[in-house]
């Protein structure tokens, strides 16, 4: 399309008028009405360089991210950097971007969103929508900036060390089991104000299926008699997951002794996926159980006959 008609299409959705931003975004929206994809694509790529409002930005991108063509990459990420402009203004239209950049799964995104993830001074909601892309495109190169922020105990948002834990475990990357690790392993006490953190850093190493490694498990294992329930949840399914040789035993032991209904209820799920109907007959006909597992253990028997 040439430029003198892609002016005229942003000139019938009003593109530049202000004063009814809701009727410029329906119009917007009706554009896939018109037009086929690979005109789309031109028009919402012309749109994000000519648009400065950001509530109709948001929109476009929205627009950009049902279509998923990497055409618009380079508009995504100049917004993104936002070199010039009011960045305050743009906080939700740059996390926007990100989460789209994501979605296009190109590995040239991978330098500018550790750009934004690196700078201290950006706004964190950016920070982490960055973060969270990274794991999400799956580019090892981000490996070891995720893990400096996860071990980055100076970071002022522990929400961003969540995050990178998360990313880095959906990369994947053997490098991130130590410091993983060694975020169970630090004392408890000192941690208690980042039991999320511990949740994702069990969530990641439970990705990560390391069924031979003794530490990783070690750690979990001790992750059961902590203080919170959620991340006592959290490690029965990592665990579950680790194919180690010690994971039913384990678990079972969970199931006996956590004092915790929630718990014990996430055991039993965990159990029987690990060794079938055996270990609901033993609870639901055991008097060493409460009446609530019991009930949960019948509850999964009825639909295990339904399925038979």
């Amino acid at each position: 399309m040439e430029k003198d008609y892609l002016e005229t299409i942003a000139k019938e959705c009003n593109l530049y008028d202000k004063s009814d931003i809701n009727s410029v975004i329906r119009k917007i929206q009706a554009l896939d009405e018109v037009y086929e994809r690979d005109n789309l694509v031109e028009i919402y790529n012309y749109f994000l360089s000519a648009c400065k409002n950001p509530d109709i930005l948001m929109c476009i991108i929205q627009c950009t991210d049902r279509i998923r063509d990497k055409a618009v990459l380079g508009r995504l990420l100049d917004l993104l950097l936002l070199k010039d402009g009011d960045k305050d203004a743009f906080i939700n239209v740059r996390v926007m971007c990100a989460k789209a950049i994501a979605n296009l799964k190109e590995t040239s995104a991978v330098t500018p969103l550790l750009y934004c993830l690196n700078n201290k001074d950006e706004n964190y909601k950016v920070r982490l929508a960055c973060a969270d892309a990274l794991g999400k495109i799956g580019d090892r190169y981000a490996v070891a900036p995720l893990i400096a922020v996860v071990k980055d105990e100076d970071e002022k948002s522990v929400y961003l060390r969540e995050t990178a834990a998360s990313a880095l475990g959906m990369l994947g990357d053997l490098r991130a089991v130590d410091p993983l690790v060694s975020i169970l392993e630090t004392q408890k006490g000192i941690w208690n104000k980042f039991t999320f953190l511990k949740e994702r850093v069990i969530e990641a190493l439970g990705k990560l299926r390391l069924d031979d490694n003794e530490r990783v498990f070690n750690a979990l294992r001790n992750s059961l008699v902590d203080e919170s329930p959620q991340i006592r949840i959290n490690a029965i399914e990592a665990i579950m997951e680790s194919e180690n040789p010690q994971a039913v035993e384990t678990i079972k032991t969970c199931l006996v002794e956590d004092e915790d209904d929630e718990v014990k209820k996430n055991a039993l799920i965990a159990l029987y996926n690990l060794i079938g109907r055996e270990i609901l007959d033993e609870v639901a006909n055991s008097s060493d159980f409460s009446d609530s597992l019991k009930m949960e253990a019948v509850s999964m028997i009825s639909e295990y006959e339904e399925d038979e």
